[in-house]
């Protein structure tokens, strides 16, 4: 059976506190909604206050979608006729094929803020559903606040729901609007609205109870055929039922076709998409497409995971579009480390001795600060320095940095940098926006002048973490930076009572880092071209 996916990220995905999307975005986001195969794409309320999302159904029409693109609004004003109330107006303006039309089901809404009669908030659903019905539109009508309107007035929350039907609504949606219904209780309660109502009904959740995906799963169950939702859970307060979950639930687990397994697998590569598009951090603890979701740390988990994947794991992570992570870190095993070094090593297993002088050497390291789980690029150099089959291809010799501030000027941090390649010495100077940069400067005006090939590295991220803060400004730091040269992007660490000198050991790993991996291509390539003839 099909579940229709309905996707509300440009609309209630926007209302949440920190996220705002320019028409740009919502389009880019629109067009990787359509491609990822969701049903509806809800693409905000068009309204005159708010000509943004008027311009986006404008656009929106030159992008030859195939999802249906959707219209957000309210019933008519009480005080209008349909055919004189500006919202409807606006919703047929925005030429949609479908409108999502929301109305009160709460007696405590039609009274309290809608400030009409309970007789005439049933009339203005109906009119408004028939008026736009009427007028060539689809309607999915969702039914704001339907359970905590049954729980106050049961009779009356189903009343609504009949009115909607009556106006030619091709789907009524039960929204649990403030989040605060259990799933026990929303159960009972679509149990018994289903026997009452005679067209198809979907669901609508929030997070506030920390419930919203069970709700919406549960609620499949029991009938609904169109499940609404966010990607990454973004939405008002605790946020929307996050689609990344429900998907891959509904497929994966209880047998019905969402956007289809082939789809599927673009998962986790859209839910970063999102991440970068609201320039908000991708929660790495996700489920299903959290970049922590299948990763190992404990040494019988990972010795377990490598037996029989499946062991500790409950779905294949490719079928997300994630992977299988093993983390090195003081609670490693062999089996965690003959894992990453298998990477770069494939024959090696727990037997060399190799892994054992690694683990220790993890080991020692992790005790005073370092942690390995986001820095590949600084665990690949350690085991391979411990191997003995790669040796830095510079070294320092000093550096300093000054800071001059003139009142309230700051002006541009200068460093000195000396550094030995191959037995030659450069000594070099510059300014940047603060030590780190202008280090970072000043070391490659030196080391690009025999490695070129640095001028393609630049910084993705830079992050700093107090390790022991009840030493105040003594504390030590680890510094976390990851880089990219347009290929690659890998992680590498440094820590050091002195925020300078652990972003320096980091930066001066990123950057060897890239000369050891540039090295080892040149080999590989002599070597094929040997095999070859």
């Amino acid at each position: 059976m099909r579940i229709e996916v309905y996707d509300s990220t440009l609309r209630d995905g926007a209302q949440a506190e920190g996220i705002s999307y320019s028409l740009e975005d919502k389009l880019l986001i629109a067009r990787r909604l359509d491609a990822l195969g969701v049903h509806y794409i809800e693409g905000g309320w068009p309204n005159p206050t708010n000509p943004k999302d008027l311009a986006f159904f404008q656009e929106a029409k030159k992008l030859d979608l195939k999802a249906r693109v959707t219209a957000f609004g309210s019933t008519r004003r009480a005080t209008n006729a349909p055919e004189d109330d500006d919202t409807l107006q606006t919703l047929l303006a925005a030429d949609t094929e479908s409108i999502a039309l929301f109305g009160k089901s709460w007696t405590l809404h039609a009274t309290e803020i809608l400030r009409t009669t309970l007789e005439g908030n049933v009339q203005l659903i109906e009119d408004s559903v028939a008026y736009l019905v009427d007028h060539g539109r689809e309607v999915v009508y969702d039914a704001e606040h339907f359970f905590d309107g049954y729980k106050a007035d049961a009779a009356y929350a189903v009343e609504t729901l009949q009115a909607a039907e009556r106006g030619g609504a091709r789907i009524l949606v039960l929204c649990d609007t403030n989040g605060g219904t259990l799933t026990s209780e929303m159960g009972e309660i679509i149990a018994d609205v289903k026997t009452i109502i005679g067209i198809p009904f979907g669901i609508h959740t929030h997070n506030d109870s920390g419930v919203g995906v069970a709700n919406a799963l549960a609620a499949v169950e029991l009938g609904a055929v169109q499940v609404q939702g966010t990607f990454n859970g973004y939405g008002e307060r605790c946020g929307n039922a996050n689609l990344c979950s429900i998907l891959p639930n509904l497929e994966l687990k209880m047998g019905y076709e969402t956007v289809g397994a082939e789809k599927l697998v673009e998962l986790m590569g859209f839910s970063r998409f999102l991440s970068e598009i609201a320039n908000v951090y991708h929660d790495h603890r996700q489920p299903f497409i959290g970049e922590s979701a299948f990763a190992h740390k404990g040494g019988a988990h990972v010795d377990g995971v490598m037996k029989v994947a499946h062991s500790f794991e409950h779905i294949e992570p490719e079928q997300v579009g994630n992977e299988r992570r093993f983390l090195v870190s003081d609670q490693s095993g062999g089996a965690t480390i003959v894992s990453k070094l298998q990477r770069f090593l494939p024959e090696i297993d727990k037997q060399d001795p190799l892994v054992a002088k690694v683990l220790e050497r993890v080991k020692q390291l992790e005790h005073q600060g370092y942690q390995f789980e986001a820095a590949e690029g600084s665990f690949e150099l350690l085991a391979r320095r411990v191997q003995g089959t790669y040796e830095d291809l510079f070294a320092l010799i000093n550096f300093r940095t000054i800071n001059r501030k003139t009142g309230a000027q700051t002006e541009d941090a200068e460093a000195i940098v000396k550094v030995d390649v191959n037995g030659r010495e450069y000594h070099t100077v510059a300014s940047g926006d603060g030590p780190v940069n202008a280090l970072d400067r000043a070391l490659r005006k030196a080391l690009e002048q025999e490695f070129p090939a640095l001028r393609q590295v630049h910084l993705e991220d830079y992050k700093v973490r107090v390790l022991s803060s009840g030493d105040g400004t003594a504390a030590k730091v680890r510094v976390l930076i990851e880089s990219s040269d347009g290929r690659d992007v890998w992680g590498t660490v440094g820590v050091s009572g002195n925020v300078i000198e652990a972003s320096w050991i980091a930066l001066t790993d990123s950057l060897h880092y890239k000369l050891m991996k540039d090295a080892l291509a040149v080999e590989e390539a002599l070597e094929e071209r040997t095999a070859t003839g």
